[in-house]
């Protein structure tokens, strides 16, 4: 009967000894196998599972040294009785039971914020399972250099990098981190800075939040563009009662319609989500704006790397001479979206409140993920994976930008900087939203733009293909799918 508890998957992506060193753990935990009782012998456990013994070996040693397992010498390995004395010591019938109260929580009263009420993007959440994901925002897999990632993660746990691992460092980066930010990265978009004007985040999501905290005040007069990326809209939305959603056009978000606004929310190197890159003449009019307002910028310059025209046009923070410009990028495009990495540059005084401010939340971001991201960009793999990413993304870009001509001729403009997407603008009776349900159907995952808008009610015919998640050969079919369910629609 208890042979029945244990056997592995050969095809997981675990490995054996963790899905032996699991199957243990979860046997021992239900009380299936209760303390001092004998676990079958090494070679027992590997004929029965059809493994090497040494694959077992390694996985009892390691529950031994945890304290899971007692080795008797000549005798073999028991479950450990500290183990199981420790959870009788924690009695669930004693824990309280739910009763029914005359007295329930009124949740909307106590809370001071409602964000779930909020409109945002919504994706599903099994995309992976769709087989042509038009998904944005998301890596493939097959693209990610994992030895390459492996080798600096075996090199930062090299015990003389211990510290990187264990201390907290407070308010404090990995200068080695830090460094690399401000070599490799910072330089190729033309700004220079020390490395008390750098903050390593939690992505950009993280700087947005940090900023807008600091700097958004009950009434503070905010723009952002429109359409634009929901997530500041709101951010903004939740501190300030003067959201001003900014036009913008084949230039950038418009300078005119910002009068009176105290701070604003750009994407100038590839708007969000049109693709539209910012001209030289609008950026220069939105610094001396911005100088003459006393106003400041946030510049999100997400996807930098990504253009497939010729160099990237410099970013808006590499012309700003008066210090207006926090500017944030991230990680998360050209490396992997759940490293969850980013960083923001500004004047010193700001970094050091935005620091402290960090501190309050999470202190810092995982030390382990710093250094692990200082090697891959100090040994070039980073680089190497930009390049990667590039060709690849190229030959999907000019794929997919073909089979929208073919499919649907006059919905859309390729972008001339590049990304990783395209905005589509159907005609006016096209409800995109209906257009992403029926496709969804189809195996199609698209991304309907009404939610970029700030209007609730604004157009409905727009929505964007992204291609950074979805095989070169699956595109010209998936879009073969979305004509068809279009055209049915319409």
């Amino acid at each position: 009967m208890r042979d029945s508890l244990f056997h592995v998957e050969r095809m997981e992506a675990t490995t054996l000894q963790a899905q032996i060193r699991e199957m243990l753990v979860t046997a021992m935990l239900a009380g299936q196998l209760p303390a001092l009782s004998p676990i079958p012998s090494t070679r027992a456990m590997a004929k029965r599972l059809k493994v090497s013994r040494n694959t077992v070996m390694l996985a009892y040693q390691a529950l031994a040294a945890d304290g899971y397992l007692l080795a008797r010498e000549r005798s073999g390995f028991y479950v450990s009785d500290e183990l199981h004395a420790g959870m009788a010591a924690t009695n669930v019938s004693t824990f309280p039971k739910k009763v029914e109260t005359q007295n329930p929580i009124d949740w909307d009263a106590k809370l001071r914020l409602h964000p779930a009420r909020q409109p945002n993007i919504c994706k599903p959440a099994n995309w992976h399972d769709y087989p042509y994901p038009f998904i944005y925002g998301q890596s493939d897999p097959a693209l990610f250099p994992i030895t390459a990632w492996r080798d600096c993660t075996r090199q930062a746990m090299n015990r003389k990098w211990l510290d990187a691992w264990t201390d907290d460092r407070f308010t404090e980066d990995d200068p080695r981190l830090v460094e690399q930010i401000r070599q490799r990265i910072l330089t190729r978009r033309g700004i220079l800075a020390d490395t008390d004007e750098i903050l390593v985040t939690l992505g950009a999501q993280n700087a947005l939040y940090l900023l807008a905290s600091l700097l958004v005040k009950p009434h503070t007069a905010v723009a952002i563009e429109d359409p634009g990326y929901p997530d500041m809209r709101n951010i903004f939305a939740l501190m300030s009662d003067d959201v001003r959603p900014v036009p913008v056009d084949e230039e950038g978000i418009l300078i005119d319609p910002l009068s009176g606004s105290e701070l604003v929310f750009v994407t100038p190197s590839h708007q969000f989500p049109t693709n539209v890159t910012m001209s030289l003449e609008r950026r220069r009019a939105l610094l001396t704006w911005a100088d003459e307002n006393d106003a400041l910028i946030i510049e999100d310059d997400y996807e930098f790397e990504t253009n497939y025209l010729g160099e990237p046009t410099p970013a808006l923070k590499s012309l700003d001479a008066m210090g207006r410009v926090l500017y944030i990028g991230s990680l998360s495009k050209s490396i992997m979206p759940g490293l969850r990495m980013g960083y923001l540059v500004g004047p010193s005084e700001l970094i050091a409140e935005v620091r402290a401010l960090r501190r309050l939340m999470l202190r810092h971001p995982p030390g382990n993920n710093q250094r692990i991201v200082a090697l891959f960009l100090s040994l070039g793999r980073h680089d190497a994976l930009i390049g990667r990413l590039h060709r690849t993304y190229a030959e999907r870009w000019k794929t997919l930008g073909k089979a929208l001509e073919d499919h649907f001729p006059g919905w859309f403009q390729s972008p001339g900087f590049g990304g990783t997407s395209f905005w589509v603008k159907g005609p006016d009776g096209l409800d995109a939203n209906e257009l992403g349900v029926s496709a969804l159907k189809e195996g199609v995952v698209i991304e309907p733009g009404q939610i970029y808008f700030a209007d609730p009610d604004g157009p409905g015919h727009y929505f964007r293909l992204g291609f950074s998640s979805i095989p070169d050969e699956r595109i010209e079919p998936g879009i073969v799918r979305l004509a068809r369910v279009a055209r049915q629609l319409m």
